[in-house]
């Protein structure tokens, strides 16, 4: 078949490269228009735009494609159109241009967890399993038909950068099966429980903020969501600190931990054994992080320099501003 493609992140990367390597044809790309990096205002190219140039696939970035793509794409004729993550709303008209219409590589069970942030949510939540679906476009947000799915765990202690990984993978495989049914007319399109259906937002540093009185698996789920963007936060001496990594703590606290506030660095920290923080049900440890203007490094690197000492307290971050 004859297949435009849509995508702008790395996640999207994967599917497209399987599809340049498969017998159908990709007649062109569409992503979003490039944009300034958050540091030095250079202008940086998605992933999906770095990948096209360098296989020498012809390249659109429509400001808007629903006003500004109609012709072009009228003009290369598609015989489908696949989206993953571009980013962009499609109107009715653009939807109604393929043969076989638009398809969306979409990173939830659906109707669980439309919307900006399925693999995020899906870890702060506790989730244990997610997966791939593959669905009809629409005017409505992550509303169409299911045509195809395939489910993974998320594993333990899985930050959103693995998970995002491992169902961009997962996706390719999928994703060719799915065009063949829709090729031959085998493919089933089933109504989504649109009563069931959780609609996620973009997770913003403001969601990332660490409250030590919460769970430790609360707070577990938010530090392995936030990774790689846009990180869990937390103050230490009035200063910000990243926290990259953590896991739930099976250490049993004695009277005088359980005693301590939650955010206390727990006396059992050492260079040695980690850094362990009171949570109001037990502890976390974190083992990966980041002081002021340093590198991630592992916790027990920063306890052996002494950048860190037990009784130190983690604070609520309320306001953020960098």
């Amino acid at each position: 078949m004859r297949i435009i493609f849509l995508g702008t992140p790395e996640f999207a990367v994967d599917s497209l490269d399987t599809l340049v390597k498969s017998k159908h044809e990709v007649i062109a790309v569409i992503t979003q228009p490039d944009k300034p990096s958050e540091r030095g205002n250079k202008i940086q190219f998605s992933s999906v735009k770095k990948y096209a140039l360098a296989n020498n696939l012809t390249l659109f970035q429509f400001p808007k494609i629903s006003r500004d793509g109609i012709i072009d794409i009228k003009a290369l004729a598609p015989d489908i159109m696949i989206t993953s993550a571009y980013g962009q709303l499609l109107s009715q008209e653009i939807l109604s241009i393929p043969k076989f219409g638009v398809i969306n590589i979409h990173a939830s069970l659906l109707p669980k967890y439309r919307g900006a942030s399925p693999i995020q949510t899906a870890i702060m939540r506790g989730d244990t399993m997610t997966g791939i679906t593959i669905m009809n476009t629409e005017i409505g947000l992550d509303t169409g038909d299911i045509i195809n799915k395939i489910e993974t765990p998320i594993f333990e202690n899985e930050t959103a950068g693995e998970l995002s990984d491992r169902l961009a993978k997962l996706s390719s495989g999928l994703l060719l099966e799915t065009l063949d049914k829709i090729e031959n007319g085998t493919a089933k399109y089933v109504e989504q429980e649109h009563i069931s259906a959780t609609v996620t937002k973009k997770i913003t540093k403001d969601d990332c903020n660490i409250i030590w009185e919460k769970s430790s698996k609360e707070i577990k789920c938010l530090i392995l969501g936030a990774n790689p963007n846009p990180i869990a936060r937390t103050l230490l001496n009035d200063q910000i600190v990243k926290i990259y990594k953590a896991k739930i703590s099976d250490i049993e606290l004695d009277d005088e931990c359980k005693k301590l506030n939650c955010g206390t660095v727990l006396p059992i920290s050492s260079a040695k054994t980690g850094l362990f923080v009171k949570t109001s049900d037990g502890a976390v440890e974190i083992t990966e992080l980041q002081m002021p203007g340093g590198k991630i490094l592992p916790a027990k690197d920063l306890l052996n320099g002494r950048k860190i000492n037990i009784y130190d307290k983690f604070e609520t971050v309320f306001k953020m501003n960098t």
